[in-house]
């Protein structure tokens, strides 16, 4: 349920009472019991319907609304306060992921929906990561992921994210955009089903490097790592200048997705064609995960004025993926 100072909690509650996302799932909550009460009060979503279980067993026989919720009950309401970084939130936020994953490995859920954290309140709590993909890469046992970004049908992966934009330009490696083009070819095709993907890489210099006129590193690491890439039967085109190849993967639909260098590079051309519904999705994990794609909303939380909607996309992905997986597995 993400943070329980943030907005978390509420939007897992608002996204919830969408009917849609009931087709094909049920849902099980990883959090604080008395904290998604409070935030059941706070949206007015007294559709839902929240119970306690020991088991995932315990939802075979729940109805359309009726949430699980496994209580890890490690928030003291009296001293919780929204809309604020803490070390309680961040020791609470770690405990729920560590829940989910532990769940999730064992088979007993599907896919996995992570609400927004707080970086600042792990660090409060002792926990040093860069946020969740980290975390959840380390609890279970994978060393490389990367982050797709998704908004409607623009989809894009990024060689690095939570470093700084000198290091992001250090990790520009023939090594890492090829990894970042094979894990999104894998992704494209296993869980999107889409069976020759286009695959557009970007460049990281200004009009991808203008033949090493204002960079060298798509000569140099950019291009082996595509024509690597096409060697290994993949298609992926590329390096393309930045400020034209998302408007034509998105506008024209030349490209199922787009290899992003670094983190900004990607966000920002996510966020203006997607702003309030573009979803993370974690490529790399043994299972499937998908977040919106923004932070705890400090200033909204505890006020039910949260937008939904990246939230309900999440979960939407989420319940698609996983399906098409199980349907997968049948044949």
């Amino acid at each position: 349920m993400g943070d329980p100072a943030g907005s978390g909690p509420e939007l897992v509650l608002k996204s919830l009472t969408h009917r849609d996302l009931w087709r094909t799932a049920r849902y099980v909550v990883v959090g604080d019991l008395g904290v998604l009460m409070k935030a059941r009060e706070i949206t007015k979503s007294y559709d839902i319907v929240l119970k306690e279980i020991s088991s995932i067993d315990e939802t075979a026989s729940f109805r359309e609304l009726e949430v699980g919720v496994v209580n890890l009950g490690n928030v003291d309401l009296k001293r919780l306060e929204y809309g604020k970084p803490s070390e309680i939130g961040g020791k609470a936020s770690y405990e729920y992921i560590v829940k989910a994953v532990e769940l999730l490995m064992k088979g007993e859920a599907a896919a996995l929906v992570t609400a927004p954290i707080s970086k600042e309140s792990l660090h409060l709590a002792g926990y040093r990561y860069p946020g969740h993909t980290e975390l959840l890469a380390e609890l279970s046992g994978v060393k490389t992921v990367k982050m797709m970004l998704v908004a409607r049908h623009l989809r894009v992966s990024h060689v690095s994210t939570h470093v700084s934009l000198r290091r992001a330009i250090e990790l520009v490696t023939k090594h890492n955009v090829l990894e970042t083009i094979t894990m999104t070819h894998e992704a494209l095709v296993r869980l999107f089903k889409i069976a020759n993907p286009r695959i557009a890489v970007s460049g990281l210099n200004p009009h991808a490097g203008e033949s090493g006129i204002m960079g060298h590193e798509e000569a140099s690491e950019i291009e082996p790592a595509v024509e690597e890439a096409r060697m290994r039967g993949i298609n992926a085109q590329g390096p393309f200048p930045p400020d034209t190849v998302f408007y034509r993967a998105y506008y024209n639909r030349e490209f199922d997705a787009v290899i992003a260098m670094y983190h900004d590079q990607g966000h920002i051309a996510v966020k203006m064609v997607g702003f309030a519904e573009g979803v993370n999705l974690t490529l790399g994990l043994p299972f499937i995960r998908t977040s919106p794609d923004h932070g705890t909303a400090w200033d909204k939380a505890g006020k039910g004025t949260a937008n939904e909607s990246a939230a309900v996309e999440a979960i939407r992905l989420a319940m698609n993926l996983a399906s098409s997986l199980i349907l997968q597995d049948k044949v």
